[in-house]
Parts: C-alpha cells; sequence; structure tokens
C-alpha cells in the first residue's frame, strides 16, 4: 500500500493535490478547533460585518496555511508534512491561549466580539508572525 502511495506521488500534479487537499481539510479541522476555544462564533460575526473577527481569523488562516508551507518545503512526505503542521498548529493554538492570558488588562476574545478593530488587527498580526517564527523551526 504505501509503495502504491509513493509512486502516485511520485507524479508532481498527483503530489501538489494530496498535499493542497491534506492541507484544505487540516485548514478546516484547525479553523474549527480555534472556534471552539473561542468566545464568539467567527463565522456569524463575519456576517454581521464584524471586522476585528474577520482579521483576527484571517491572521489564524494565513498562519496555519504558512505553517503548511514550511512543512512541506522541509518535509519528503505528506504524512512528515502533516505531523510537522500539526506540531506547528499546537504551538500556534498554545500562542493563542498565552496571548490571552498575558493581556490581564481586558479579555482578547471579548474586545474582537465587540468589534475592537485594534484588538482584531494585533491578533492577526500576531497569528502570521509566530507562524513564521514557528515554521522556521519546523524540521
Amino acid at each position: 500500500m504505501d509503495q502504491e502511495v509513493d509512486k502516485l506521488l511520485s507524479n508532481t500534479f498527483a503530489a501538489s493535490l494530496a498535499y493542497v487537499s491534506v492541507a484544505v481539510l487540516a485548514l478546516l479541522i484547525f479553523l474549527y478547533i480555534f472556534e471552539l476555544v473561542t468566545r464568539y462564533q467567527c463565522w456569524q460575526e463575519i456576517k454581521k460585518g464584524n471586522l476585528a473577527v474577520a482579521m483576527a481569523t484571517g491572521g489564524k488562516i494565513f498562519g496555519i496555511c504558512n505553517l503548511f508551507r514550511f512543512s512541506i518545503e522541509a518535509n519528503e512526505t505528506v504524512y512528515q508534512s502533516m505531523v510537522w503542521a500539526l506540531y506547528g498548529y499546537a504551538l500556534l493554538l498554545a500562542a493563542y491561549f498565552l496571548f490571552e492570558f498575558l493581556t490581564p488588562v481586558f479579555r482578547i476574545d471579548d474586545e474582537i466580539a465587540r468589534d475592537n478593530r485594534a484588538v482584531g488587527f494585533i491578533a492577526m498580526i500576531i497569528s502570521i508572525s509566530l507562524s513564521y517564527v514557528i515554521g522556521a523551526t519546523i524540521a
């Protein structure tokens, strides 16, 4: 079975399709997990026009995809890339919790839910920035 998969993935078009398919599926799952841990409903808030939520969610999407970019570049197989991207996502999620915990002046999620665009922008920049730092550590 592994040999058949490896043979299929030796075709660059098939490999590209496999990497993109895995990344999109993982992106959906990872965004769902973020949706579970935030105090607001991302897609409902975005539908209402909450720009702070859109920026924070956009930063998460960029951050997750950037982690996949690094993991695909650094690894030989789809499996290795997925493992490293999952590890990078766990670090990004931990950073999200640290950001929320280490900001004692106000609650990040509450401010984003209130459409505080300054907080949404900072959340977006943190997700994007940390994805580069985490991505650089991916082997």
